[in-house]
């Protein structure tokens, strides 16, 4: 929190040194034509260069600056500097200042102009976030005995979602979990990824088996890839085409109430358990062979889940996507995710309990350091801690008399145990 404050702070003086000089910039500048002048005398022909600093006033800091500016620089104009070193007439002078003028008028419409734009991007930009947000929302503090805490950077300029997805709702066959990578990356992936979330939201609830959610959502991606091949020009179409090489790796987890956990692979990444205050807290968890990615081959018939072991008190599951790993620094080394989650984990060793908010924040600090702030492809992160909490197993029932759904902590009253 304190490293976060003083980020924040200096992220504020930052800004408030750039307003600053802004706001004094075309000030010097016209402190600077007229002292020019007058120390070195050129008959008035340096006193054009007064027309950029009403430019200059408008571009930085608005149009009242603008007028206000433009009209210092008019009078200096019509002053006649070097008048006893043949300066310049009033023909001159009066040009000048129309000059000067005509560049306030024009700099006074094109910043209001900017100004209009601006406002009309900040509105778009509240409706594109509130719209993302929706699609990858926030996940809750606490699901049934699991704190949550999870983070995503895009690889895309200004996006908040990309081609990672990743999911946790609380059902009444345990938590499960969700995590993804859909082929490609930024703003072009983010139908699937609806597609997907979409899917995985409904599945975890009705199915009562994770291969069942597997299923569903294999079916929900061809369907999604059908649906935007008849979009498609035909002659574009085929198995060369973005739409048939397309494919999504997901890891689908299952948490038991007794903390059992079982777990179905394509082609994603194993998570690693994390064991605060052991001798070796961090371990990749890799139970068996990964099947294909949905969208290369279908899914075999046999495909059930892998027991993971057992989910206990005091440890986590860091789920990650491949973007994590892949990520270079300027010399080309891939970066160390392992040894970043020790150091994590051991950091955060004193406090009462497992802190999965404070690993997270700490490996993505220490993954955009390490690529210098320029991503290659969107990294998703989700860690799944168990606190050792003890809840109420009672399913809640509403005044109708028929079953609560389980959600992910949106209740009708009573708490469910995993909502």
């Amino acid at each position: 929190m304190i490293r976060a404050w003083a980020r924040a702070g200096a992220r504020d003086g930052a800004s408030r040194a750039r307003r600053g000089l802004v706001l004094v910039l075309p000030g010097l500048w016209v402190l600077g034509v007229v002292t020019w002048e007058l120390c070195e005398p050129t008959g008035g022909r340096l006193l054009q260069l007064l027309a950029a600093a009403p430019a200059i006033a408008c571009a930085g800091t608005g149009r009242r600056q603008c007028v206000l500016l433009g009209g210092v620089c008019a009078l200096a104009a019509l002053v006649p500097f070097g008048a006893g070193h043949a300066g310049p007439g009033p023909g001159t002078r009066v040009m000048t200042c129309g000059a000067v003028l005509a560049v306030v008028g024009a700099s006074y419409l094109t910043a209001g102009r900017r100004k209009r734009l601006l406002r009309e991007l900040e509105r778009t930009r509240e409706v594109a976030t509130a719209a993302q947000r929706v699609l990858l929302r926030p996940l809750p503090p606490r699901i049934g005995g699991l704190v949550l805490a999870a983070d995503h950077l895009s690889a895309s300029e200004g996006a908040v979602v990309g081609g990672d997805l990743y999911d946790v709702v609380g059902t009444r066959y345990g938590v499960r979990a969700v995590i993804g990578d859909v082929r490609g990356h930024g703003l072009t992936a983010i139908g699937t990824v609806g597609a997907m979330l979409g899917s995985f939201r409904e599945a975890a609830h009705d199915e009562p088996e994770l291969a069942g959610v597997l299923r569903r959502l294999e079916r929900a991606h061809q369907r999604h890839l059908g649906e935007r091949a008849r979009r498609t020009d035909p002659a574009d179409g085929g198995a060369a085409s973005p739409v048939g090489e397309e494919f999504v790796t997901l890891l689908l987890v299952q948490i038991a109430p007794d903390g059992s956990m079982t777990a179905l692979n394509c082609g994603h990444p194993w998570p690693y358990r994390l064991v605060w205050r052991a001798v070796d807290p961090v371990a990749p968890l890799a139970p068996g062979e990964p099947m294909p990615p949905l969208g290369l081959f279908p899914l075999p018939a046999d495909a059930a889940p892998v027991r993971c072991g057992r989910l206990r008190p005091g440890e986590g599951l860091f789920l990650h996507t491949d973007g994590a790993v892949e990520a270079r620094d300027r010399a080309g080394e891939f970066f160390p995710l392992a040894q970043r989650l020790y150091r994590s984990v051991a950091t955060t060793a004193g406090t009462p309990g497992p802190a999965p908010a404070g690993v997270v924040d700490d490996v993505r600090e220490a993954l955009l350091r390490h690529a210098g702030g320029r991503l290659s492809d969107d990294v998703a992160f989700v860690l799944l801690c168990a606190d050792g909490t003890d809840h109420d197993p009672a399913v809640p029932t509403p005044a109708t008399g028929v079953p609560a759904p389980w959600g992910t902590g949106f209740t009708t009253g009573a708490r469910t145990p995993y909502g």
